[in-house]
Parts: C-alpha cells; structure tokens; sequence
C-alpha cells in the first residue's frame, strides 16, 4: 500500500515511512524547497522520514549525507538541517539519496507499538485512554480513573491491576500478534494488532508484537484522576 498526500503547490508525496518501517534508503527526487524560520528546507518525493508528532519522536536522517531532521510544513514533510549543519541549496526535480538511521527508527516503532499493546490491556480493565508519550525514557500511557475499581486506591491493589497487565502484554506477545495498517474512508491510518486492538494512528509499527523484547512496565501509579501506566521496550534482535 502507497499512501501519499498531495500538496496543491507540488502535488503528491508518498510517505514511505508508513508503508514500511524497515525500509532504510531510497533514491529520490526534491519536490519542493522554501525557507521556515529563515532556514532553508527541502521535500522529497518518497518520504522516508517520520516526523515528530502523534507522541513519537523524529527520525534521524540524511538526505546526500547530510544530516536532517524531518517537521511538517504545510500539507508536506520536510526536512531541515540537523543543528550545527546546513542544507544545500537543492533544486526542484534533483535526484538525491534519503536514509535513515534504522536502529533509532527501529527503536522508536518498538516503543509505539508496545504502547499500543498497553493502551489495549488497559481498555481491557475498562479504562479509556486519555493520553500517550512514545519517548524514549518517558514512554507512558495515561487513562481516566474509573470510579468503580477501589483496587487503585491501595498500593497492593495498584500492583495487583499492573501484574495483570503485564500478564496480558506478555501473552499477546508470546502469540506474535501481527501488527498492520489501512486506510480507513474518511483518509485516516489506522493501525491494528491482530484482532487485539485497532486504533487510529500516524506512527511506525513493528510487523508483529514478537518483535518487541524487554517490556517492562514498573508499578502503574494513580494521580490527578489519571492512571499512570509508565513502560520501556526494545526491538528484539533480528533472528
């Protein structure tokens, strides 16, 4: 599946980096170049490069070996030189080479798909999720407290709720859940693992919840009428 979207000034861009997280270079054309800021940016026609946003942090990337960061700048993902560099002065229509570093992307997928695997053990207690970080070192899904579960006001029910969860996680990766991506009709992504759980999202995934290693989620804690599911994971080496 090819998703692209179109910007009315330069038309279509295809955002590679949903199609396929494990896709680390492609050889590409500039489609637009301007100024944000007073720095100059370029946008290429098969987008690589996930930006920051939806709790996911940027990718880091090249474009001809130097070094960029990718932002939104209007219906586009461009990319700006990464701090202490600068951009060429690329032309519209210039062939170049777009990578990524793989190892982050591939950290950064880790840590949102096991997000995804929480905010469903989570839905699976009856808590609606209020809010996600997919940072690495601050990874964390937040959900309304329930007014009916008084497990939450104690510190060994509190650990009782999180080894459930944890439970719940470790299964749904022990059976290797796939993990995949449509396009809904009203245009947006929606992402899902096996018959798990679906959620509308922007993000990069691993292929299947076997993939994730080393999720860890410590104690859940209650705070202004929030529960606090804080987590960490890693992408299992390649086997």
């Amino acid at each position: 599946m090819v998703h692209s979207i179109v910007d009315s000034r330069v038309g279509a861009q295809n955002s590679a980096y949903l199609d396929d997280t494990y896709l680390e270079q492609v050889d590409t054309r500039v489609i637009a170049v301007g100024e944000r800021g007073g720095a100059p940016w370029a946008a290429v026609e098969d987008c690589l490069f996930h930006p920051q946003g939806g709790g996911q942090p940027a990718d880091r990337g090249w474009v001809s070996d130097v070094e960029v960061v990718p932002v939104r700048e209007g219906g586009l993902v461009v990319v700006v030189a990464a701090e202490g560099g600068a951009l060429p002065e690329f032309a519209v229509g210039e062939g170049v080479r777009a990578r990524i570093d793989l190892e982050v992307r591939t950290a950064h997928a880790a840590l949102h798909t096991a997000g995804h695997l929480i905010e469903a053990a989570g839905r699976a207690q009856g808590w609606e999720m209020a809010a996600s970080n997919h940072f690495p070192g601050q990874a964390r899904i937040e959900f309304q407290v329930p007014d009916a579960d008084a497990r939450l006001a104690e510190p060994e029910g509190r650990e009782a709720v999180t080894a459930e969860l944890r439970a719940a996680v470790a299964t749904a990766v022990a059976d290797d859940l796939p993990v995949t991506s449509r396009y809904l009709p009203d245009g947006r992504r929606s992402v899902s693992l096996g018959a798990l759980h679906s959620a509308p999202c922007g993000g990069t995934h691993v292929r299947r919840l076997g993939d994730l290693a080393e999720v860890v989620l410590p104690t859940l804690k209650v705070k202004k009428g929030r529960i606090r599911v804080s987590y960490s994971a890693t992408h299992r080496s390649p086997r």
